[in-house]
């Protein structure tokens, strides 16, 4: 089987504690319905930089990316209908799916 990371961009913060508790539910809920194809469930980001070309670093993410998710799958589009039922994108976030290719020495 394949290993997939799902990366998360964006998306709508909580307007209050009790829906980002319910969010959280429903993300944790789509985890376990993954069962043994998670990998590695959730490994979000924080006080994200940036490094420009020019060597400079500004504060935040260029592109918006809070985390991701590795998942395993037999396919690509395997990969794609189990990310597509992900929460995430009841939020307005944009999910990014790709192989991870495994490099031998």
């Amino acid at each position: 089987m394949n290993q997939y990371i799902i990366t998360y961009f964006g998306g709508d913060q909580p307007s209050n504690p009790d829906e980002g508790r319910k969010h959280f539910a429903k993300y944790q809920a789509w985890l376990n319905t993954l069962g043994d194809a998670v990998i590695k469930p959730m490994v979000p980001f924080n006080n994200n930089h940036t490094i420009n070309t020019d060597g400079s670093v500004t504060s935040g993410s260029a592109v918006s990316m809070s985390g991701h998710t590795i998942i395993q799958a037999d396919s690509i589009e395997a990969a794609i209908a189990l990310t597509k039922q992900c929460p995430f994108l009841d939020i307005n976030g944009t999910l990014e799916i790709a192989e991870v290719v495994q490099l031998t020495n």
